[in-house]
């Protein structure tokens, strides 16, 4: 009978390491699967980090572009301002005079809280926000700014319109 409890016990552990084989094929199996699935969740919330990232520069990058369109835009109003402040200081006409500026202050100021800002024109000559028009003799040294024709203006860190000026040729005699 030994042999016999010996042949069943021996049956029975080729069946319990059998079983535990299989069970660590199937556990291995099992977590080979989740981290599969893990790399595969980790990588689409990377994507998805990026995305979002991409969209709100993009929508930045719109919301920029759309200011700079209005900006430009409001930019002839506030030159026509001007020229009819200069008509109506000639004239004397008080009434119109302090209507019209309070509308060039207005807007002047409604345009510098959106990030407009007036180019510099005082000093030498910068090809990156002037555009020279003339270059005329004077007593000014060359390549100095000596009158404004149009001011320039930036939106941000961009140049909006450059300063349309006159530059000094030098030697004036």
């Amino acid at each position: 009978m030994t042999d016999a409890h010996e042949h069943v016990d021996d049956v029975v552990e080729q069946q319990s390491e059998a079983a535990e084989e299989a069970a660590s094929d199937e556990l291995a199996s099992v977590t080979l699967q989740r981290d599969e699935y893990l790399d595969a969740l980790q990588r689409l919330k990377a994507e998805f980090d990026n995305y979002r990232k991409r969209v709100a520069r993009e929508q930045l990058e719109l919301t920029t572009r759309a200011n700079e369109r209005l900006v430009g835009e409001l930019l002839p109003v506030l030159d026509d301002l001007e020229r009819a402040l200069e008509a109506a200081a000639a004239h004397e006409e008080a009434k119109l005079e302090e209507g019209v500026a309070l509308v060039h202050r207005a807007l002047a100021d409604l345009l510098a809280r959106n990030g407009l800002t007036e180019i510099a024109t005082d000093g030498a000559f910068d090809p990156h926000t002037q555009e020279a028009l003339l270059s005329q003799p004077s007593s000014e040294d060359e390549g100095t700014v000596i009158q404004v024709l149009q001011k320039g203006y930036t939106l941000g860190d961009r140049v909006l319109r450059p300063a349309r000026v006159v530059v000094s040729a030098g030697g004036a005699e």
